[in-house]
């Protein structure tokens, strides 16, 4: 190969000494017998020395298709199927498995063309043929494309070469080659310096140098940083939303937690599905936890087999060690039972300075749960949650936060739908109009926390939480157009993908 480029290299040298020009790198090609990817070759290491300068041209022209070559070198389907066929006839099973994947067009052509019939038998279809001798037109044709060009035969046939795709329309890039600026150096022995070196200022040499030019407008060595996931990004701005609306973030550090706070702290009954094996990934070593306040235990206990502050309870034989069950959290939920137990600790030990004091508390972190995936459901996900405690809190204050909370991710007009959730009453999901989907989505969960919950921690009566979730994966998503989860999260997502991802602005457009 290094023998032909050279053979080239030399070729057009003579060339543009003579004419001053070489019109088509795909002629010269030809003419020389090699492939075109080999003139290419040399034509750019000599353009990058400036011996020469090209430039591209595009050329159109029908020509064989793979199939078509085929039936050109060995005849078309339909004159291969005849040529099977004997003078006695054949099978048409047999005649499939010996031709293969041409057989059914073959047969086809062959039976539009007069060439054969076929009789029904009670063994299966016998082809005969229908004729002695036949004329291969279609081989005929290909090899007048073939070799004469597309022009040589008229357009109804290239039309029906082309719906057959025996032919098609390709089309070739050649380069129009003339001398550059350093082609008097050419064969001279002299080559462009790369790089201007420090000995060459120091010995005066560099004056003598003809130096390569320097493109100021390439791009540099990429440094090979990391870069941020969607889902970081996503996550950025909804806790920038949070801090801006005054919001205080909950310690997330609890990806394995115990039934009690996950489930019984938040009034969710122990026979509830949710609880089952089939929907929550319980922990093997260590089966249960030993840090559970026993106070706050037994009144978790009193109001889930008993009832209490006004309410019956759900009345049935609560389980202890169903309650210190570990397991991987299966909503941030959890965190926010531990703050507000805390929060009940805080207003207890400062009751001679005030007692109780609202706040406004969020969470973004992994959850898990056994679910079967799919192109919408993962075993671990996300959750975005919030909730805000004070005295007399009601549905018309959830109903303004949530209006401030979504217009700040962008989304306008929300419609909210009485929902049933355990731990609050009222329930209420939040739906809201999609630009891009063009269509009303479901964008998150709210409600207000059952007195059932809170009262064992120790709140007074008049003390209400209003809180709010949805997951993180969603409006991902919706923002980067994905239309698979495991696209954006999982060992399948394409590391480039996280490489190239615009930036994330939720709420401007």
């Amino acid at each position: 190969q290094r023998a032909m480029a050279d053979a080239v290299q030399a070729e057009l040298k003579r060339r543009l000494d003579a004419t001053g020009c070489v019109e088509n790198t795909l002629e010269l090609a030809k003419e020389l017998g090699v492939d075109h990817q080999i003139v290419v070759g040399v034509c750019n290491s000599l353009s990058a020395k400036e011996y020469i300068e090209k430039t591209a041209q595009q050329h159109s022209s029908v020509g064989l298709t793979e199939q078509g070559a085929q039936y050109a070198d060995v005849g078309s389907a339909e004159a291969q199927v005849f040529t099977a066929v004997p003078e006695a006839g054949i099978s048409q099973a047999k005649l499939m498995e010996q031709l293969g994947a041409i057989a059914k067009e073959g047969v086809s052509k062959a039976m539009a063309a007069q060439f054969v019939r076929i009789e029904k038998t009670a063994d299966g279809p016998i082809i005969h043929r229908k004729v002695e001798t036949i004329e291969d037109t279609v081989q005929q044709q290909l090899i007048a494309v073939r070799d004469k060009g597309a022009d040589s035969v008229p357009k109804d046939v290239t039309d029906a070469l082309k719906k057959r795709k025996l032919i098609a329309l390709s089309t070739k890039t050649s380069f129009k080659v003339v001398p550059g600026p350093a082609f008097a150096d050419w064969g001279s022995g002299k080559t462009a310096a790369a790089d201007l070196t420090a000995e060459m200022i120091s010995q005066g040499t560099w004056a003598s140098h003809t130096f390569k030019p320097v493109n100021l407008e390439a791009l540099g060595k990429d440094p090979g940083s990391g870069h941020l996931h969607p889902l970081m990004k996503v996550r950025t701005q909804f806790r920038q939303i949070f801090l801006e609306m005054g919001f205080q973030e909950m310690k997330t550090n609890r990806f394995v937690e115990s039934s009690f706070w996950n489930f019984d702290a938040l009034f969710q009954p122990q026979q509830h599905p949710a609880r089952d094996m089939h929907d929550t990934f319980f922990v093997k070593e260590p089966a249960r936890t030993r840090e559970v306040p026993p106070e706050y235990l037994a009144a978790v206990k009193r109001m889930h087999s008993e009832g209490g502050f006004g309410s019956t309870g759900w009345r049935y034989d609560w389980s202890e060690e169903e309650s210190r069950k570990n397991l991987l959290r299966t909503h941030t939920t959890a965190i926010s039972s531990r703050t507000l137990y805390d929060l009940a600790q805080l207003a207890k030990q400062s009751a001679a300075g005030g007692g109780f004091k609202p706040g406004k508390y969020f969470s973004v972190d992994r959850v898990f749960r056994n679910e079967a995936l799919d192109a919408t459901h993962l075993a671990e996900f996300h959750q975005v949650e919030g909730f805000i405690i004070d005295r007399n809190l009601t549905l018309g204050n959830l109903l303004g936060v949530l209006q401030e909370f979504f217009g700040r991710l962008g989304m306008s007009g929300l419609k909210f739908k009485p929902t049933y959730n355990p731990y609050t009453e009222p329930s209420l999901e939040v739906h809201a109009w999609h630009e891009g989907l063009q269509r009303i989505v479901e964008v998150g969960n709210s409600g207000v926390f059952r007195p059932e919950m809170l009262r064992p921690m120790g709140f007074d009566d008049d003390v209400s939480v209003i809180a709010w979730g949805l997951s993180l994966e969603r409006p991902t998503m919706i923002r980067y157009k994905l239309n698979n989860i495991r696209d954006l999260f999982g060992h399948k997502v394409n590391v480039g993908m996280v490489k190239n991802n615009p930036i994330c602005r939720l709420g401007y457009e």
